[in-house]
């Protein structure tokens, strides 16, 4: 198990990524949350196994309207206990 702290940047605000976000997460059984930022990322944390975590991101660049160039990633704690993947404001 593991946990990372994502920056997305590109096409990412106002095409529906943290709503294919959350949906791709949970089916994917991952922990964690996303939001949007006001410099025109979005941010997310983001929990399961590296394979479970590498299919999110691969999801994700796969989205029809989303386009992601780039993305800061840095494993972080894992949080105990946590049970869902939520969209934050």
């Amino acid at each position: 198990m593991i946990r990372q702290h994502i920056y997305f940047s590109g096409r990412v605000q106002a095409v529906g990524f943290r709503f294919r976000a959350q949906m791709n997460a949970t089916q994917l059984g991952l922990t964690g949350w996303v939001r949007n930022l006001f410099d025109g990322r979005v941010e997310a944390e983001v929990q399961g196994t590296p394979e479970q975590i590498n299919r999110f991101i691969y999801k994700m660049k796969n989205e029809q309207w989303i386009d992601i160039t780039d993305m800061e990633v840095k494993d972080i704690p894992v949080e105990k206990g946590e049970r869902r993947f939520d969209v934050t404001y």
